[in-house]
């Protein structure tokens, strides 16, 4: 993950998730309906670092806008009217930002290729149940305006993947609490400020329902999960990288790959490291950069078994993953990453695609590379 757009970044969550992606240098936008100077956004200096873009989550030429101009490739919707009371007595005005804006962020998703999008749905879409905790099979039986409007978000998520196959993915998290949190209609910060003040807190029901709560930190944790395992799941193009004792050459050589694909075919490929056991540290140099980087994967095998069978190992999984173009590439720089733009654009027009020192005009230049 390189870019993030995120709605709902002046909430409890949003705020949150910002910290954490800035933290991994993450380049943020967000989306700004009004000017909330008592969000953690802006009292902990957030805002500043954030690329701003004005307008609603149900404008969809402000959505359009942010993602036309800063080009993320990683999406999280965020942004609803998340209070069961103003859902009571307003219900029009939560469907129009719950349920409107979510199509407007899909597909405004779905027209500019991005690569991975996030929605936050709620546990209250299930409705009511006999049997408890939810289960993610369980059906949705929202009845209520908040519940619905959920529900409905939910929905049209997932029919984005079911139909367009954009990389999506919701949540239906529980109650969530933590640092700053402002509303004073939430349980938590209510009895926080009642203990403070030496009062009884607010109780809003008879005190007989029991409710799951979710810290903020761990809610952020999910997301980052969540954002990070679709590539994987839904690349078209794969790389696969045989390896064996190239330790020397293993992070640079898929760094560059990378580079030379994100600017191709952004968001919509995977480069695969097959380490047969290397000796000298291969595998693990390449798991290091698995968890860095989204789009690098590595498939380890038990022995050195020969390189006619590390590619059809690699071609197999590719598949199973599915894989609709698998490239292959050595790992020692005589094939150079700087061609890989020029080999996907001829894929477009025939199935094999094929680089060789022997056409006319081919050679290895500076190879073995010089240090």
């Amino acid at each position: 993950m390189r870019s993030a757009f995120v709605t709902g970044a002046y909430g409890l969550l949003g705020a949150a998730l910002v910290r954490r992606l800035l933290a991994e240098r993450v380049e943020v936008t967000v989306l700004r309906r009004d000017a909330a100077p008592r969000s953690a956004l802006v009292l902990e200096g957030l805002e500043s670092r954030v690329n701003v873009v004005s307008g609603d989550v149900t404008d969809g030429t402000a959505v359009e806008r942010a993602l036309a101009e800063y080009a993320p490739d990683t999406v999280f919707h965020l942004a609803a009217q998340s209070i069961l009371g103003i859902a009571q007595r307003s219900p029009l005005t939560t469907w129009e930002s719950n349920v409107r804006g979510t199509w407007i962020v899909v597909e405004a998703c779905r027209d500019h290729g991005v690569a991975r999008t996030v929605v936050a749905a709620s546990h209250k879409a299930y409705g009511a149940h006999d049997r408890l905790p939810y289960r993610e099979d369980f059906e949705l039986r929202a009845q209520y305006p908040y519940d619905v409007s959920k529900a409905a978000a939910d929905l049209i998520a997932r029919s984005y993947w079911h139909t367009y196959g954009l990389p999506v993915a919701t949540t239906r998290f529980t109650n969530v609490y933590g640092g700053g949190d402002l509303n004073r209609s939430r349980l938590v910060p209510e009895a926080i400020d009642a203990a403070l003040a030496g009062r009884p807190p607010v109780i809003r029901s008879d005190g007989t329902p029991e409710r799951d709560f979710l810290y903020v930190d761990d809610a952020i944790e999910a997301y980052l999960a969540i954002a990070r395992a679709p590539s994987s799941m839904t690349a078209r193009t794969w790389l696969t990288l045989p390896t064996y004792n190239e330790v020397a050459n293993i992070e640079r050589i898929v760094r560059a790959i990378v580079a030379q694909l994100e600017r191709a075919i952004p968001g919509d490929f995977q480069v695969l490291v097959i380490d047969d056991s290397s000796p000298d540290g291969t595998g693990e140099v390449a798991d290091r950069l698995a968890e860095e980087i989204p789009e690098v994967c590595v498939l380890h095998r038990k022995e050195k078994d020969g390189l006619g069978r590390a590619y059809l190992a690699g071609f197999q999984y590719a598949v199973d993953q599915g894989a609709e173009l698998v490239g292959v590439m050595d790992a020692d720089f005589s094939h150079d990453p700087a061609y890989l733009p020029t080999l996907l654009e001829a894929a477009h027009e025939a199935d094999l695609v094929i680089g060789s020192r022997y056409v006319e005009g081919g050679q290895i230049a500076d190879w073995p590379p010089s240090t």
